[in-house]
């Protein structure tokens, strides 16, 4: 693999703009390395996130773990819940487990393109360089996207692009090299 890759996508340019607000982890800085914990094959342990200065009239946030560097043409969803309570200001470290009961709300994990409805760690492949793992966490206007459990991370996100009013991303890499 380990080719060049071309200029690095970021999935949320084209998405209409929308307020901002800030989003953090305790275990890692934006562009720094995720800790080993949160990699596929590791502890595949999701990360604490904490958020502050969501828009006024949120009524759900959802939380998604994306990676636009995957070798596919359609980058690879690693963790993808909605319904997460519209006066959240974060979810502990594990959260993403299987079932998501740490996750103030309704919250629902979608399935991630692992085929798991939890936290899907990081898992580049061997010698394919540092892979961004972009955590975002949406404000919605809305606690009812009237999506169904079997809906996909790219569906979901189409049928929630009209009531995002904020969002906060937060950038990890992870790199395997062999």
């Amino acid at each position: 693999m380990n080719q060049e890759r071309p200029q690095a996508h970021d999935p949320y340019a084209r998405l209409p703009q929308t307020a901002s607000f800030e989003l953090s982890s305790p275990g890692f800085a934006d562009g720094d390395p995720l800790p080993a914990k949160h990699a596929y094959g590791e502890d595949n342990i999701s990360p604490a996130l904490e958020w502050s200065g969501a828009p006024e009239g949120t009524k759900q946030f959802v939380l998604s773990c994306y990676d636009p560097d995957a070798p596919t043409p359609s980058g690879f969803w690693h963790w993808f819940v909605v319904g997460v309570a519209g006066d959240a200001t974060g979810v502990p470290e594990g959260a993403g487990h299987v079932g998501g009961g740490s996750i103030p709300g309704t919250a629902v994990q979608l399935a991630n393109d692992y085929g798991t409805r939890d936290f899907g760690g990081a898992a580049p492949p061997p010698g394919d360089g540092p892979h961004r793992y972009i955590f975002a966490v949406h404000a919605l206007d809305t606690d009812d996207l009237g999506l169904d459990t079997d809906t996909s991370p790219a569906k979901a996100s189409f049928m929630m692009l009209e009531h995002v009013i904020g969002r906060a991303t937060l950038t990890g890499t992870y790199e395997i090299t062999g």
